[in-house]
């Protein structure tokens, strides 16, 4: 019989709960369309993926789970490819993949806990990706995330650390994923936070080499947290912030908590602590009511930030969110906005690549040949190594927006079988 095939749309935290999927369905023959909601092209990709796998496997049983389906089941149960759709919060649980039920979609909003079943394995992959909150418990104008999420929730200390223990066995690099993972925290005794958790693993688990973050939103980096980011070598240097646009209007009417002031001050004090972080950051083109110089101060913030790894999304209006209803900007704008963005984060991010050439850095084997990335998240081509293993390498070029790089001193003993 086939086994199952994982089609994981979208963020980190899909991803990780994709792995939580494929251990609950050992042997089937199954397609999971693991879909993502947060802008309308994303949707849309999630029924081309949906196509193209029944294509490919005309007689699978093709389930699709996921922010969209959740946020949409009755659009997803009635495309003809599609056998059964299940809620983010029942995907996880090993009586939804038992049961026949077309769809299996509850009250995201009612559901309290997460991460009911940590995936055990990440066998196909090079790093980990952990679990420790889900939902979102605020209200962004522009986001329709907390439909598909639901309400923030945390996974206890003692419960993550006893995952990252396990994986770290087998992986060199665990990644901390949520939807709002800065939230971490108040519903659980004694509210503890992100820095606390991240302090607890580095602690109790030695074993581990990497701990890496996934995106964070700057307002809630408190001091303890801000100190692990710049003093603790495990913790990789690379900071992803939900910045969403530079002008301070734009975050107003996006209901974001932070200024642009607040954005720029964070990165000058992470960078002064701690020059070799790299800032990656989401920003959004073309938002409802955003002028011309509006639009310039998000472009500037490219700069002003040192932003090297932008994720850059143009506005689409998401049916049912305070921002569908602003003033929209034209299509065409929009579009342009978003290629002027790019083109701008392209070149900061060339010449950031460039003025790595000459620096020796430690790189997870993350593809078995020639791939891995460094501890700043740049991506490093090199000669053949272990996957899994992490070797320290110096880098010679730069080359299709990539380093290129030759071994400079054998891999650390740990490395996974992919």
């Amino acid at each position: 019989m086939a086994s199952p095939h994982i089609i994981s749309l979208g963020c980190r935290l899909n991803l990780a709960e994709s792995e939580t999927i494929r251990a609950l369905l050992p042997g089937r023959d199954t397609i999971v369309v693991n879909s993502c909601a947060v802008t309308n092209e994303a949707v849309k990709q999630t029924r081309q993926a949906i196509r193209r796998a029944r294509r490919e496997r005309p007689h699978a049983q093709l389930v699709v789970t996921g922010c969209a389906a959740q946020i949409d089941p009755a659009a997803f149960a009635s495309m003809p490819e599609v056998d059964r759709v299940v809620g983010n919060a029942e995907k996880l649980r090993p009586a939804a993949w038992a049961s026949a039920e077309p769809v299996l979609v509850q009250d995201i909003m009612a559901v309290r806990d997460t991460a009911p079943h940590l995936a055990a394995s990440f066998s196909t992959h090079a790093r980990a990706f952990v679990e420790v909150q889900n939902g979102c418990d605020h209200r962004c104008t522009f986001c329709a995330i907390p439909q598909g999420r639901g309400n923030s929730r945390s996974v206890p200390a003692g419960a993550v650390i006893d995952r990252i223990a396990q994986l770290a066995e087998s992986h060199a690099e665990i990644v901390l994923t949520g939807v709002d993972l800065t939230s971490y925290g108040p519903d659980l005794p004694g509210a503890p936070t992100l820095g606390q958790l991240v302090e607890r693993i580095l602690t109790h688990v030695p074993r581990l080499q990497r701990l890496r973050l996934s995106s964070l939103d700057g307002i809630e980096i408190d001091d303890r947290l801000f100190a692990l980011l710049t003093q603790e070598s495990r913790l990789m240097p690379h900071v992803h912030l939900s910045l969403q646009a530079g002008d301070d209007m734009i975050l107003k009417r996006m209901k974001r908590r932070h200024s642009r002031a607040e954005s720029v001050a964070l990165i000058q004090r992470l960078k002064t602590a701690r020059p070799e972080i790299a800032i990656g950051a989401d920003l959004i083109a073309g938002f409802p009511t955003e002028t011309e110089a509006m639009f310039g101060n998000t472009l500037a913030l490219l700069d002003d930030c040192d932003i090297v790894h932008p994720h850059i999304f143009p506005y689409s209006p998401r049916a049912g969110t305070p921002a569908s209803r602003m003033p929209l900007v034209e299509p065409e704008v929009v579009k342009a906005r978003a290629a002027r963005l790019r083109a701008a984060a392209a070149l900061r991010r060339s010449r950031w690549l460039e003025a790595l050439v000459g620096s020796v850095q430690d790189i997870l084997v993350e593809r078995p040949g020639d791939r891995g990335h460094a501890g700043n998240f740049a991506e490093v081509h090199f000669p053949e190594q272990e996957v899994g293993s992490i070797v320290q390498v110096q880098i010679g070029s730069v080359a299709d927006g990539a380093l290129v790089a030759s071994p400079v001193r054998p891999p650390r003993d740990l490395s996974i079988h992919a």
